[in-house]
Formats: C-alpha cells, structure tokens, sequence
C-alpha cells in the first residue's frame, strides 16, 4: 500500500533527482531556495507527465550508463574539432556525405532513442528516420570516406553500450 502512494507521488524517482540537480546546475548558483524549487520541478513535471510513459525501463544499469554519458561528452568534443577542421580545410566540392542505415539490434524504445539522440548530439552525424518495425535507423555523416566504417563504429562503440544499460 505504502509502495503504491510513494510511486503516485514519484513515478520516477532518479528522474526527480536528475532533474533538480541539473536545474540548480543550470541556475549557477547552489542556494536553499534553487534547491527547493529544483525538487518541486523534479516532482511535478514527471508526476505531470507520468501518463505518458506506460512502461519503466527494466534492467537499466545506471553506473554503465554514467560511463556511457562520460563517453558521449567526450564524443561530442571530438567530433566539434572534426567538424570544425572539416568546415575549414575540405572545399565544398569535396564534401562526402552520405546516407548510413544502421541496422539495429536494440528493442527497447528509451534505448533506441538514446541511440538516435547520441547520433544527433554529435556533430557531423543527425539520425533521420526510424524504420517502421524500428529495426534501424537512417543517419545523415558530412564528410566520410568509409560509409561501412561509420555504421560500424555506431553499433559497437554506442548500440553495444546501450545493450549492456538496457540488458
């Protein structure tokens, strides 16, 4: 009964807690007031949005997906430089961009949409469509000389990742 009223209350804890924590970081500034108002923010909006989300992820493993957000930020810098020395140095012309399908082996539709998010966050990459069944996503590259190379390289460095977070 006591489990019931505290999921009514809090539908996703570690949601509540993400989210004040990351609205005192956007408000620069560590004060009871902004902590207080980051955890009504971390209440209400998942409270407010909980009838949307049918089903909670089961078997996320939360210290693989810390490593997996450390991964991507460090990701996101790299590929700025790249793009930026791309932008600088390959002439229009010699542009070559390409359209990848990556075929998925993902399921679950939080970690298909990690995966195209993480595609879209870094720069040179943008996940364009999802296929009808979901069993792969079409991704726009920039500039590559390896098309092969770059589906590759999403499904083992990102899609076996989020294998083992969502296992």
């Amino acid at each position: 009964m006591a489990r019931a009223a505290y999921r009514w209350l809090l539908p996703h804890p570690l949601l509540t807690l993400i989210l004040a924590v990351v609205w005192i970081l956007l408000q620069n500034e560590l004060t009871a007031g902004m902590a207080v108002f980051g955890l009504i923010l971390g209440i209400l909006i998942p409270w407010a949005t909980s009838i949307w989300w049918p089903d909670t992820p089961q078997g996320f493993r939360m210290g693989k997906m810390v490593a997996y957000s450390f991964l991507v930020v460090w990701d996101i810098i790299l590929a700025n430089i790249q793009v930026a020395w791309i932008v600088l140095t390959v002439p229009n012309g010699n542009l070559k961009p390409h359209w990848i399908v990556v075929p998925l082996e993902l399921k679950q539709p939080e970690a298909i949409t990690l995966l195209a998010g993480t595609i879209t966050l870094t720069p040179g990459t943008v996940s364009a469509d999802l296929s009808d069944e979901g069993h792969s996503l079409l991704v726009h590259v920039l500039h590559t000389d390896d098309p092969d190379g770059v589906r590759d390289e999403i499904k083992d460095r990102y899609e076996r990742r989020l294998m083992e977070i969502f296992a």
